[in-house]
């Protein structure tokens, strides 16, 4: 089994972090086809996140985001572009503008 850590600091405070993660988690869900789960805390938040033959985890504070994930035994061969893949789409949502959610609903 192949482990992946990825560290990202920032200095966005937990707000605008928390939107970023929530964009992370649907981006997960719709391109790789994660099953994931949002917990909002007081002072950080945790997005769960998995499908056959990765599970993990991607923490969110004020200062930075952490990523630990579990890959099984034939997706592990795949491990360094799983990486690379997790770390440009981590990395882009960083560098744009945060997106507001749009309470709105079209009719």
């Amino acid at each position: 089994m192949a482990d992946l850590h990825i560290v990202r600091e920032h200095t966005l405070g937990l707000p605008k972090a928390r939107k970023i993660a929530f964009q992370w988690a649907e981006q997960a869900e719709t391109e790789f086809g994660m099953a994931c789960a949002y917990s909002e805390g007081d002072t950080a938040d945790e997005v769960s996140f998995s499908r056959s033959g990765v599970k993990g985890t991607l923490e969110v504070d004020a200062s930075r985001f952490e990523l630990r994930a579990q890959l099984g035994f034939l997706v592990g061969a795949f491990k360094h572009r799983i990486e690379a893949e997790i770390v440009k789409n981590l990395d882009s949502l960083l560098a744009a503008p945060v997106k507001k959610r749009s309470s709105k609903k079209a009719v």
